[in-house]
């Protein structure tokens, strides 16, 4: 069975789990399982749990791991909703690829396209909000605000108006009117399409993708194993500003208040390290067969072992 979608920087990921011990392997974003298949047939000491909140998905995913179901669970949920509840032990390695599956993105009905005659953009299609009601409902100030903080638009306020207007004309029912919106505003140019960031601000408001995304790291703080490795797969700023902060945060050895004169704190705060101060982008090669992984970011952290002697 093929997976309708190629996961990105897979490689990459795989050679992040190496050497991890016999355990729990968690995907957080299950998807279309692309990634959780080609981890269980490389590491057989793994056993797997997959968390994601779209039944097409879990369905999807259900059948395409049946060779592996004596060594994989399945939860339907959020992944910060899901994860702190894991009863497994021990969870040895964590991933998380962030943002909308390739399929969720092609499917038109799911109303994540910009040429989309739906408005909808729910990961978890039963949720009680939709696109529909942020384009639709939420008044100016609050469009103008997501606008700004979610998709980092520059012109967040004439953005706003516009949509105000156009919906004070007849509600606006599709993704592909909205996408037109946009064009009146934000001029083309480049391989980013003029609705690129407005979506993406809309899909993180609808999801609650950043709250998420801290709620992870949350239960990843206090919930973490020796020598647990979390990899996780970025697709803008807002989510890998989230992720590196975090990671340096955990890195750190000395808690002191910045502006004491000497360290009391005894410099041994350090939860693990980060594999790397960058991230790990795609090949060249990969970026020849799969085009959405151009904006993927990579990055890998290890909670420190007894035998790291705090280091």
């Amino acid at each position: 069975m093929e997976t309708p979608h190629i996961p990105v920087l897979l490689d990459e990921v795989l050679e992040s789990f190496k050497g991890v011990g016999e355990g729990y392997f968690v995907d957080c974003t299950l998807g279309y399982a692309g990634h959780s298949s080609e981890i269980l047939a490389k590491y057989e000491n793994l056993k797997h749990i997959g968390i994601d909140r779209d039944d097409e998905a879990l369905a999807f995913s259900k059948k395409r791991l049946e060779p592996y179901e004596a060594r994989s669970t399945l939860y339907k949920g959020t992944f910060a909703t899901v994860f702190p509840t894991l009863q497994e032990s021990p969870i040895v390695a964590v991933l998380a690829d962030f943002g909308v599956s390739s399929l969720q993105l092609d499917k038109q009905e799911r109303g994540f396209s910009f040429t989309s005659e739906t408005l909808d953009m729910r990961m978890d299609a039963s949720s009680p909000l939709s696109a529909y009601e942020v384009v639709n409902e939420y008044p100016q100030e609050k469009l103008e605000y997501i606008f700004d903080m979610y998709g980092e638009i520059r012109s967040f306020k004439k953005l706003a108006s516009a949509v105000v207007e156009a919906r004070a004309q007849a509600p606006i029912n599709s993704a592909k009117e909205l996408s037109e919106i946009a064009k009146t505003v934000i001029p083309a140019g480049g391989k980013i399409h003029p609705a690129t960031l407005m979506f993406q601000a809309i899909r993180i408001e609808v999801n609650n993708e950043l709250g998420e995304i801290e709620g992870l790291l949350d239960a990843l703080e206090h919930k973490h194993v020796k020598g647990e490795v979390v990899s996780l797969i970025s697709f803008h700023s807002l989510e890998d500003r989230l992720v590196k902060n975090r990671f340096k945060k955990w890195a750190q050895n000395c808690i002191c208040d910045p502006q004491a004169m000497r360290c009391t704190c005894g410099k041994n705060h350090a939860l693990g390290k980060a594999f790397s101060s960058k991230p790990v982008t795609a090949s060249k090669e990969e970026l020849k067969v799969n085009p959405r992984s151009r904006s993927a970011k990579l990055r890998s952290f290890r909670f420190k072992k007894d035998s790291d002697n705090g280091k």
